[in-house]
C-alpha cells in the first residue's frame, strides 16, 4: 500500500481516503488488504466509482457472487468490507441496509483421537516442530499464535504461555503443562532460539504459518492419518479432549480464548465420549427389557 517506490502505481483519493479510515482505527494489515480487494472486486463489477454505487447495484453485485459460486465466507467479507467503506468512508450508513449477510452452513470440526495426535508428534520432522505442535495440541493455540511466540512468552514460574495479540488484538496467557515445559526445553537446548521460539528459514522471522500447515498435511499423511487435518484441528482436538475429561466447558473458553461461551459450545457436539458416558433415558424403561417366557410343555 506504500507509494514510495517508483514502480507503485497512484492510489486514489477514495482508496487512500478508506486505508487512512481503517488506519485510525487500528485495523491489521491483513484485514486492511482484505477490505480494499473487496472494495476493488465490486468497483470490477460496478465499472466506475465505487462511491457511486445503487441500493440495485449492492444487489446485483451479491447475486453476481452468488452465481459465480463465491463461498459464503467471501461474500460475508465483502459485505463487512463495503459496510465499512459505505458508512465509513462514504457516509452513507443508507446504503448499507441493503447488503445481506449469506447464513453458512454449521460443519462440526474435524478432531483427531489422542492416539492420532500421539502418532502426528512422534512423526514430526524435527524437534522444531514437534515443540511447534505440541504447542498447537497442548494449549490449544491458533497457527499464528504459535507461529509469533517468542523466548520470552514462555512463563515456566506462572506455567502460563503469554500470547501477544491474539485474535481480535487481545492478549490472554495459555496453557503450559508440564509435559508441554518439557517439550519446549527440549527444543530450547537444541535450537537456541533467541527471540522467536520458533524462528523461520530467515532467524530474524518467525515460522510461517505456511510452513507450519505444510509440515501438518505432509506429516499427518507420512503415519496414514486419512482425516482433513491442519494446525487448527490439533486445537480443535484440544478443547475437544478437555471436555471428554470432564473440564468445564468456561475454562476451555478462557484457554482458546473465544468471547463467547456458544463458540466453545459446539465441541460438546464432537465429544464423543461425553455422549457415550450419557445414559439414555431409554434405558431407563425396565418394561421394554424383553421378558423371558417360558416354553410350554
Amino acid at each position: 500500500m506504500s507509494t514510495t517506490t517508483a514502480t507503485a502505481k497512484p492510489i486514489s483519493p477514495l482508496r487512500r481516503r478508506m486505508i487512512e479510515d481503517m488506519t485510525v482505527r487500528g485495523f491489521a494489515e491483513k484485514v486492511q488488504n482484505d477490505y480494499i480487494r473487496h472494495v476493488k472486486n465490486f468497483t470490477i463489477f460496478l465499472g466506475r466509482a465505487p462511491d457511486t454505487a445503487t441500493p440495485e447495484d449492492l444487489r446485483g453485485f451479491q447475486l453476481h457472487q452468488r452465481e459465480q459460486g463465491v463461498q459464503p465466507p467471501t461474500m460475508n467479507g465483502a459485505v463487512s468490507a463495503l459496510r465499512f467503506f459505505l458508512v465509513t468512508t462514504c457516509d452513507q450508513p443508507e446504503m448499507a441496509r441493503h447488503l445481506r449477510i449469506v447464513k453458512q452452513p454449521q460443519k462440526l470440526p474435524v478432531v483427531l483421537t489422542m492416539e492420532e495426535v500421539a502418532r502426528l508428534l512422534e512423526a514430526a520432522p524435527g524437534p522444531k516442530y514437534k515443540a511447534a505442535l505440541a504447542v498447537a495440541y497442548g494449549a490449544g493455540l491458533r497457527v499464528s499464535e504459535v507461529a509469533n511466540l517468542k523466548v520470552s512468552d514462555i512463563d515456566s514460574k506462572r506455567m502460563v504461555l503469554r500470547v501477544e495479540q491474539g485474535k481480535g488484538r487481545k492478549d490472554r496467557n495459555g496453557m503450559l503443562s508440564p509435559r508441554l515445559l518439557e517439550v519446549l526445553q527440549e527444543w530450547w537446548l537444541i535450537g537456541q532460539p533467541t527471540t522467536w521460539l520458533f524462528p523461520g528459514r530467515d532467524p530474524l522471522l518467525p515460522i510461517t504459518t505456511r510452513q507450519l500447515y505444510r509440515v501438518v498435511c505432509d506429516t499427518a499423511a507420512a503415519v496414514g492419518i486419512e482425516k482433513r487435518v491442519s494446525p487448527h484441528t490439533l486445537r480443535h482436538s484440544f478443547a475437544t479432549h478437555l471436555l471428554e475429561q470432564g473440564t468445564d466447558i468456561r475454562v476451555i473458553q478462557v484457554a482458546l480464548g473465544h468471547s463467547k461461551l456458544d463458540t466453545t459450545a459446539r465441541y460438546a457436539h464432537v465429544a464423543s465420549k461425553v455422549l457415550r458416558d450419557v445414559v439414555s433415558p431409554l434405558d431407563q424403561l425396565t418394561p421394554l427389557v424383553a421378558r423371558k417366557v417360558a416354553p410350554k410343555k
